[in-house]
Formats: structure tokens, sequence, C-alpha cells
């Protein structure tokens, strides 16, 4: 799950909803059924119509300005859906629409939250009587200005490049020769409309900065097919580990296009792993890296279904398992297969507020450290975005995972 955004959701949902909807080839997925982009749109509209209802009466500003405020929410309408179709259109226009819808999704989603949050509050004043004179027009007015405000503060955290975050996992009889062994997680990068080369470049150096032993990327690495973004996932060949660089695919993959995608990055010097496994001689013992396709794959295309036990079949017993798989609801299956330690993302950890409090509705975790029966389990924040440029409390990251052994 990602923080999908209410009634663009719908859309976004549609281009899930399964085989239909393949992914397989090259082409961008097909446009969502006319049904669904009607009902998006109407949901869309009433929403904005509520906002303008609500705000723009009460604003303490002149009336050509409400005008343009309600120009503004009737432009927004459009530019939400048009936003998440863009790449449906030529270039060089899709990006720059993208750009701004995705902007106006952003500012959308927090003033169509803080325009709730002050109906609470309000609601709340009238129950209890206190009614100061210029409580309507100084909260409208303290609604835009946040929304503002947390819309710059959460473009500037997604754009800028993601923090190191040390990561402890405590093996209990982890062998001496595997204790310190790091792995450079990325995920959720989302390579796209408004994420480009420049933006992986700078991944690419902090990730090969830290000289971790094994580099892995758990999905969610573009949104676009191999024609439109090949130029701008090259720096991926540049990553560097001393027991090389694996990948296992996530959800957008399949809407981009997973089997072209899986034969690029393996051109580029990846290891694509599809429900297998490496054994990483290190020192005198091994980690048995497994990974598997997505939680979803099985829906588009049967071979891909996700397996964690067949990822495991004739590795070693001795040494730590670890296994890549995109999302964190792989966690019941990887525990079951006898993996030691799960690296996933799918998540954003909810990107930005208040998104990270649906995210329990579909995965069991959504951010960090947890462990899960005897098996540990770390979900990235995602080193990217989707959707809106906008990070707000939920921080990305490019994380070093080190494991070390447990204090019995």
């Amino acid at each position: 799950m990602h923080c999908n955004h209410f009634s663009p959701v719908l859309l976004l949902n549609a281009r899930r909803a399964g085989p239909t909807f393949s992914g397989l080839s090259s082409k961008p997925a097909p446009m969502p059924p006319r049904t669904t982009i009607l009902t998006a749109g109407t949901i869309t509209a009433l929403l904005h119509a509520y906002i303008g209802w609500r705000l723009l009466p009460d604003l303490p500003v002149p009336l050509l300005i409400k005008a343009l405020g309600g120009i503004w929410l009737a432009l927004s309408c459009v530019l939400l859906p048009a936003g998440l179709l863009a790449r449906r259109i030529s270039q060089p226009w899709a990006d720059a629409v993208s750009w701004v819808g995705m902007l106006a999704m952003g500012f959308f989603s927090s003033l169509l939250i803080l325009t709730l949050a002050r109906d609470i509050v309000l609601a709340v004043a009238w129950l209890a009587g206190w009614q100061p004179p210029g409580l309507h027009a100084y909260s409208a007015a303290a609604v835009v200005l946040l929304a503002l405000l947390v819309t710059l503060a959460g473009y500037v955290n997604a754009r800028r490049l993601a923090r190191v975050v040390d990561v402890d996992v405590p093996v209990h009889g982890l062998p001496e020769a595997l204790h310190g062994f790091t792995i450079a997680q990325i995920s959720d990068i989302h390579v796209g409309p408004t994420i480009k080369r420049p933006y992986l470049d700078r991944i690419v150096d902090r990730v090969n900065s830290l000289e971790a032993d094994a580099v892995a990327i758990t999905g969610d690495l573009v949104d676009g097919t191999v024609r439109e973004l090949s130029a701008h996932t090259a720096p991926l060949a540049r990553l560097q580990a001393r027991h090389g660089v694996y990948f296992v695919t996530g959800n957008h993959e399949y809407y981009s296009g997973a089997e072209p995608w899986i034969a690029e990055l393996r051109r580029l010097g990846l290891r694509v792993l599809m429900n297998e496994h490496v054994a990483l001689e290190h020192g005198s013992d091994v980690v048995v890296l497994g990974g598997v396709t997505d939680y979803s794959a099985g829906r588009f295309h049967e071979t891909h279904r996700s397996d964690p036990k067949r990822a495991l079949q004739g590795a070693p017993s001795a040494g730590v398992r670890v296994l890549l798989a995109h999302q964190p609801r792989t966690a019941a299956a990887a525990a079951e297969a006898g993996f030691d330690l799960q690296l996933s993302g799918h998540t954003h950890g909810g990107q930005f507020w208040p998104w990270n409090l649906f995210v329990p509705m579909q995965q069991p975790y959504t951010a960090g450290l947890v462990r899960h029966g005897a098996m540990w389990v770390y979900i990235s924040r995602g080193t990217g975005y989707w959707g809106p440029p906008k990070r707000f409390g939920a921080p990305s990251e490019i994380t070093r995972v080190k494991l070390v052994r447990a204090d019995d």
C-alpha cells in the first residue's frame, strides 16, 4: 500500500485491478474503465466543492482572492486525474502535466484533512458555547496557510537526498564470521515523471559510499516503461558491493512492464531474484540471500507467484537467511519458510500524515524493525516517493542493515 490520496486512489486501483492490466508488455497500462474515471471524478469534484463551501466564504480576504481560490479548486479537480494519467500523452508535455498534477494532489490532500479538522473544532466549539470573534475567519485562513506550509516542507523533504539509517539486527546464533555483515537497502524510488537520473545518481553515490557487503533493492524502482526510463535508471550499473547488487520486483514493476524491466536490470548487472536465493560466502560462513517476486505478482503472471519456500530450496542450513520481499505481508510465509530476517518496503511509512494511519488496513507493519514470530522484519520508509513530491513525518531513507550477534 502506498499513501494513496482519496479520490485519485480509485484511478490508481483501476490500474491495479488484476490481469486485465498486466503491465507485462513494454507499453503503458491501458486507461482505466470509463465508469471508474467517472466515479473518481465525481468524488474528487465533491471533495473540492466541500473545501470551497467550508473555507471560501469565511476567508478574511477580498472577493477577488476568493474568486481566484474558487478557480484554483476547479482547476485542481482536473489536475489531479491529469497528473495520474499524464503518461498516456505525448512528451514533452507528459512530465510537466505530472509535476503540476502531483503538486496539486499534495496540496489538496493537506487542504482536505485540515478542512475536516477545522470543522470538527468548530463543531466542538459550538457545542461548548465558545464562539470568540473571528473564529471562523482566522481558522479558515489558518487551514490554507498550514496546507501551503506542509506542502512546501513536504516537497523539500521529498526532493532532498535520503538520509542513511543504521539498523542493527540481533540474530541468535549468528556465526562470528557474519557479525557486522552489512546490507545497504534502497526501496520504492519510483523513477518516473518527477524522479529522473540526477535524483538516482545521488542515491547511487551515497549507497556506494557505505561500502556495504551487499546492496538490496526491494522493489518499486520504476513508474514507466523501459523505453521511457532506461536512460534514467542507467546509474544503477554503478552500484557496487563486495557480494553484489540484488533486486526483487514490487507491484509497480508489474504496472510498468515486469519482464522488460527484469531483462533491463540484468543488463545493468543487477541480480534479479525470482523466488530463488544466492549463497554468499563471507569469511568462513555463508549468508543465504533469498528474494521473492511481489506479493501480488501472481495476479499479473502465474509463473511469477511469490513463494518464499521455493526461494530457500537447496539452500545451506548453516549461516543466516535473509529474504528480500517488497511487501511486509510476505512475512508470515517467510517466517514459516525459515528466514531469520525479511527486508521490505512498499509502505513508504505512509509518506505523509495522516496516510500512515491507513497502512495497517493492508499491511501488518508500517515502518522500522519489528518482530514476526522468530523472524525480524525491517520495513524501509522508501528512498524516493510515489505521487506527490511530498514527505511529512515519514522521511525517506537509505538503510544500512547490520547483522549482529544477539545477547543471549
